[in-house]
């Protein structure tokens, strides 16, 4: 089911295609930039980083930015590497369990026919019009109806309900043929066979699509450290880096800050660049124009 274009462009290099590269490459140049700041940022040492007018490369990499970031401790004595084990296993919860609820939702809305089915992707095609600033209350009200307020669950229980990856999953697999579940079922495969064996192995740039947004809505989110948790030891990295914002004046806070940032950016390029042409082929079979 990999999505495939009307091959317009020659397989291999061709001298036409120089007058592309003569326009993409000093483009893809300049958007770099940012990318670069980060990393060549957090390898600076204090004068470089202060230095006027900035500077894009560093001239004299030093990794004592990392030693300084991993040896501090917040007042509450916490360690920093405390927050960053927090986060990931955050992460890994919430990829893990967004990409079953999404497929597995995903299958039975597209396969299987029940009452209401038509209204229940409805309201979820309608939750995409709410940003999560818009239902921060109510999601505090089941947060602590729940009982989850100071509990680690609160960082990831939140983050499961992803009206997108839904969305995403089930168009995608509305292009699985029905024949091919029906003779499945003749076969004598239930609805797991089918779902572990069938949906999943297709569905994979669907997947990959599911586990970058729900990574990167994990990875970077401090609503839950801000509002549900109190206790220090259960909050997460990306909390740790709002606080950094009051040090960032000073010269071994500017360090520091450089160094997570670093390190809160990278997961993310990393996933992107092994999935990006997944999250295209998703984005062709999804109905999105």
């Amino acid at each position: 089911m990999a999505f495939k274009g009307t091959k317009i462009n020659p397989e291999r290099f061709d001298k036409s295609q120089l007058k592309f590269y003569f326009f993409l490459v000093p483009f893809a140049a300049f958007m770099s930039i940012p990318l670069i700041f980060i990393f060549s940022n957090a390898f600076k040492p204090y004068n470089e980083l202060f230095a006027f007018p900035p500077r894009i490369f560093v001239r004299h990499p030093t990794l004592q930015n990392f030693k300084a970031l991993f040896s501090a401790m917040t007042l509450s004595g916490i360690p920093v590497s405390r927050y960053l084990f927090n986060s990931v296993i955050i992460a890994v919860s919430v990829v893990v369990l967004s990409i079953f609820i999404s497929t597995a939702a995903g299958y039975v809305l597209s396969k299987k026919n029940f009452k209401y089915k038509k209204l229940l992707f409805e309201i979820n095609t309608l939750a995409l019009m709410f940003v999560p600033t818009a239902v921060s209350i109510p999601r505090y009200i089941i947060v602590a109806k729940l009982g989850l307020v100071d509990n680690f669950l609160a960082h990831i229980l939140p983050m499961l309900a992803m009206p997108v990856g839904l969305f995403l999953v089930k168009q995608f697999i509305d292009q699985i043929p029905d024949s091919l579940i029906e003779a499945a079922k003749i076969d004598g495969a239930n609805d797991w066979f089918i779902y572990l064996k069938i949906i999943l192995p297709l569905t994979k740039p669907a997947v990959a699509t599911v586990a970058i947004l729900a990574f990167q809505s994990a990875w970077n989110s401090m609503e839950a450290s801000l509002i549900y948790i109190n206790n220090e030891s259960l909050k997460n990295f990306a909390y740790y880096m709002s606080t950094l914002s009051g040090n960032a004046g000073t010269v071994a806070g500017a360090g520091i800050a450089a160094a997570a940032a670093a390190i809160m950016f990278l997961p993310n390029l990393i996933i992107f660049i092994f999935t990006q042409s997944k999250v295209m082929n998703t984005m062709a079979h999804s109905g999105i124009k």
